[in-house]
């Protein structure tokens, strides 16, 4: 089997918490894991996720790095020929502007499901036949 990395990451207060468009962001990707591990078993590919803890000092240096997810090294955003965006957060975040995802001229505060799986589809994709453009 070959390995497509996903790395999904998020400040995480010294408190052990989350904000809720994190929060909301990591269930997604854990379906995404689950349905993509049943699509891409058949072409010998399985996803494997790190789920990666930002501290504050790191978040307050860039907070665009919370709520992040790669695939295969590259953003989403990349693998859907999107951009990434910023919007006030809360909680644990202050009011600090968060990471967003914007695809197809629509802005996602909580990655939704759908993205992430498409977007692990295309990486994997290009894994099979690295000639691809992404």
């Amino acid at each position: 089997m070959r390995h497509l990395p996903i790395l999904w990451q998020r400040l995480v207060s010294e408190q052990g918490t989350t904000c809720p468009r994190c929060h909301s962001t990591g269930e997604e990707v854990q379906r995404a894991v689950k349905t993509l591990k049943l699509a891409l078993e058949p072409l010998g590919i399985e996803p494997e996720l790190q789920v990666t803890e930002i501290d504050e000092v790191t978040f307050l240096k860039d907070p665009l790095q919370s709520n992040q997810v790669l695939i295969g090294g590259q953003t989403i955003e990349h693998w859907l020929g999107g951009q990434t965006g910023s919007s006030r957060c809360c909680n644990e975040c202050g009011d600090n502007d968060c990471r967003t995802v914007e695809v197809g001229g629509q802005s996602y505060d909580v990655i939704p499901e759908d993205l992430l799986v498409r977007a692990g589809v295309i990486a994997a994709t290009r894994m099979l036949d690295p000639t691809l453009s992404a």
